[in-house]
């Protein structure tokens, strides 16, 4: 089974948001921002074919999920939803040390 992945206006807004936070910290290292930009899609891209090998967010959710998306010594994490059967719904994505998106 493939799913459909989709990004709110918000996820989206995120994704702009860490790439640019990456080339505010050093604006010659648009490399790293790129990677770090590669990671959080390809950790995304797994969402197609598998969002229920994810960790539930809340207990009496248990379609919200976490993705954790490893990048150097932390990495990101995406807040995703199981619409249904053929669709998730990517909800935010934040760094792991940026406070939760709750």
């Amino acid at each position: 089974m493939t799913y459909r992945v989709r990004f709110t206006r918000d996820a989206a807004e995120d994704l702009e948001r860490l790439y640019d936070f990456v080339l505010e910290r050093d604006e010659r290292d648009m490399l790293l921002a790129e990677r770090a930009l590669a990671a959080i899609r390809d950790g995304i891209a797994t969402l197609r074919t598998s969002p229920f090998t994810c960790r539930k967010a809340r207990e009496d959710m248990p379609l919200l999920r976490e993705l954790i998306i490893p990048f150097g010594r932390t990495g990101y994490v995406a807040l995703f939803e199981i619409d249904d059967s053929d669709t998730v719904t990517v909800l935010a994505v934040r760094h792991q040390l940026e406070d939760d998106y709750y």
